[in-house]
């Protein structure tokens, strides 16, 4: 899976909500002065990140958008599949059918098992990201260990 603008740019915004909405709602063509990403592309990516409960919106002369949980709550994970819409990294590995008809080897594709497996790597790594952590600078944390690596 090639993640899109969806999920970078999302990303994005929900860090500029948590920084700058201190004060109250931001409005989204602040963020998108500041992101240099187009009014049309953060309402389109507002749309979907309300509807998953990540962001409240709130109208009128002094509205605009807030995160609606904690930023600690929050992962880079919980962006992505919302965003994505998907956790597979490949078609194939989206379907829980053996044979899922998607290349000339449906049904008998031995390496199916991986793209699934690196699917459920990939989220459970961005699961541990948490906006919190990102605005806390603590990215070290999120640091791979290779002596863990080393010991599998």
């Amino acid at each position: 899976m090639r993640l899109t603008t969806k999920s970078r740019y999302g990303t994005r915004l929900i860090l500029d909500l948590a920084v700058n909405a201190q004060k109250g709602p931001v409005p989204l063509g602040d963020v998108s002065r500041r992101q240099n990403i187009s009014l049309k592309y953060l309402e389109q990516l507002i749309r979907k990140l309300k509807r998953a409960g990540l962001v409240k919106s709130h109208r009128g002369p002094f509205g605009g958008h807030m995160l609606n949980k904690a930023p600690e709550s929050i992962t880079v994970g919980d962006i992505v599949r919302t965003l994505e819409e998907t956790t597979a990294i490949t078609d194939c590995a989206e379907r829980d059918e053996k044979l899922c008809g998607v290349c000339n080897k449906a049904g008998d594709c031995l390496s199916r098992w991986v793209w699934i497996e690196a699917s459920k790597a990939m989220f459970a790594r961005l699961d541990q990201i948490t906006i919190g952590g990102l605005l806390a600078g603590k990215r070290g944390q999120f640091a791979v260990d290779r002596s863990e690596l080393d010991a599998e």
